[in-house]
């Protein structure tokens, strides 16, 4: 399967959150717009201010009915450890098999080092409505906003 593109279908999926349950994407798709983040490392300085951004916004975002989650190949523990350091209000999702980075056809950056950095809206139905892939973490705030309002 190819990268996941708008217009597409989101896949199921499930995975550990911070706090080591299981959190599948059928609890939440089809009852409110989703964003899902793809980020690099927990407690690094771009990962640090996008999460912050996203704690930040959270509650317009709630408001909005808007869900937000965020997924890297840290492990539990360390997301756990990274939700509390910043106050973070969503659901950090452990990757450390890669399954969803390989699911939704996240690309590696800086020569395949680096897992790259990817923001998905989603509308209530299950579609792609905006993929975004920059590593400038800054560069994900307007957009997703301004994709956000224009579903609701």
């Amino acid at each position: 399967m190819g990268a996941i593109k708008v217009g597409d279908k989101l896949p199921l999926f499930g995975a550990k959150d911070q706090q080591g349950n299981d959190f599948y994407i059928a609890s939440v798709l089809g009852k409110k717009v989703l964003v899902i983040y793809f980020y690099p490392k927990d407690d690094t300085p771009g990962c640090t201010k996008q999460a912050c951004f996203f704690r930040d916004q959270y509650e317009e975002f709630t408001d909005l009915g808007v869900e937000v989650v965020g997924i890297s190949g840290d492990s539990v523990a360390s997301h756990k450890k990274f939700a509390e350091r910043y106050k973070l209000p969503f659901t950090l999702l452990s990757d450390e098999d890669k399954s969803l980075r390989k699911l939704f056809g996240v690309p590696a950056n800086l020569l395949g080092l680096l897992p790259g950095r990817v923001t998905y809206v989603v509308d209530k139905k299950g579609i792609v409505r905006m993929v975004f892939d920059s590593m400038n973490a800054e560069n994900h705030f307007p957009k997703t906003l301004e994709q956000v309002k224009k579903l609701l």
